[in-house]
């Protein structure tokens, strides 16, 4: 019997209320993750309309986190908006507009867990999937601001780490070709060396990059994407330029990443997968196979 199973993943992000697929996926779908600003100004109605859009979904089971845009989904930070904005609110537009506090986290998502919508909150979790596979993830909806730091406790065994930020150095480029990601995530990531980590947030970030890691670093370099990654041995999976390339010959509904995992050497799969693009060009999810270890009987 194998020791893995290998597991189909439909991911994506910053899809800002609007549709999330075009159309559903030919294949079966284990695991469907949203990275993230599942909406725009996280109106009540934008909630709805996403979790309606995910419950379409056809996966097995569907984990979301928190971006920057859905800050109803934390408390503290929703009424510490309502407080210091001027002129003051008035209470029932609010209710009806963003909903009371704690609605959508107690409400509509513990009424999506009918339909497998799973939001995380930071930290560590295992799931057994029903294709027979173990699946351990690590989430976090941090995404700090620059110049702020954070925490990223990954533990080491961990397959799947899902943020809504990208790491520095990984997908990160804004329009302005600046590098917006977080040098503490990737730390932690270097550290951790998942499987996957899937992200987006920086909109014209998106892509995907098998990353082959040095095994030989010296130990007084903090880690960083010019000394922990062998840049010979990674790949470059897709661009928006590659996407707008592509989109030349055919209709794309989703990207495929195409690639084999080395079990000779240690390597992540990095996927930008946020969708809002441009008016001329929309962006799409991804799609992905990740080996797995099997549930132990």
């Amino acid at each position: 019997m194998a020791t893995n199973i290998s597991t189909t993943f439909l991911i994506m992000s910053d899809s800002h209320g609007k549709q999330l697929l075009s159309k559903p996926p030919a294949e079966h779908i284990d695991v469907a993750i949203h990275c993230g600003d599942l909406t725009q100004e996280s109106k009540l109605d934008e909630f709805k309309t996403t979790l309606r859009h995910l419950q379409d979904v056809n996966a097995d089971l569907k984990l979301v986190i928190a971006g920057n845009h859905d800050f109803t989904l934390d408390v503290p930070a929703f009424e510490s908006i309502v407080r210091n904005t001027r002129p003051p609110l008035e209470p029932e537009l609010v209710r009806k507009t963003y909903g009371d506090y704690g609605e959508v986290r107690n409400s509509l998502f513990a009424c999506a867990r009918d339909a497998n919508i799973i939001l995380l909150n930071e930290g560590s979790y295992e799931f057994k999937l029903r294709n027979g596979a173990l699946l351990r993830v690590y989430a976090s909806p941090y995404t700090p601001s620059l110049g702020d730091s954070h925490r990223f406790d990954i533990p080491e065994d961990v397959d799947v780490v899902i943020t809504h930020g990208p790491p520095k150095g990984i997908l990160d480029y804004t329009g302005s070709q600046q590098r917006a990601g977080c040098p503490h995530l990737f730390q932690a990531i270097a550290h951790a060396r998942p499987r996957l980590h899937c992200f987006g947030h920086i909109h014209e970030g998106w892509g995907g990059k098998l990353v082959t890691w040095r095994r030989h670093v010296a130990s007084d370099l903090p880690p960083s994407h010019f000394t922990h990654i062998d840049h010979a041995r990674s790949t470059l999976l897709g661009s928006l330029a590659g996407l707008s390339d592509a989109r030349q010959d055919r209709d794309l509904d989703l990207f495929t990443a195409d690639y084999d995992f080395s079990e000779q050497e240690p390597q992540t799969l990095f996927l930008n997968v946020a969708l809002q693009g441009t008016p001329e060009m929309g962006q799409i999810p991804w799609v992905t196979k990740i080996p797995l270890p099997r549930v132990k009987t």
